[in-house]
């Protein structure tokens, strides 16, 4: 499980990149692209996969 937990993480911070490059208008050839709302949801769809991550990895700390 914990497996899994961090590989939805990294796709969010994945997914989150990606997003925030295309609402920047550094990715192009999508109707995301140059859009202000990307450029915003990106970081924080990223940073919550950052604080999954560290949820995940914090909580196997604690129950040793």
């Amino acid at each position: 499980m914990r497996a899994l937990g961090l590989a939805g993480a990294g796709l969010m911070v994945a997914i989150g990149a990606l997003w925030t490059l295309q609402g920047l208008g550094y990715l192009g050839g999508s109707s995301m692209s140059g859009e202000r709302t990307w450029a915003t949801i990106g970081p924080l769809v990223a940073g919550l996969g950052v604080a999954l991550a560290f949820v995940i990895i914090q909580g196997r700390g604690r129950r040793r």
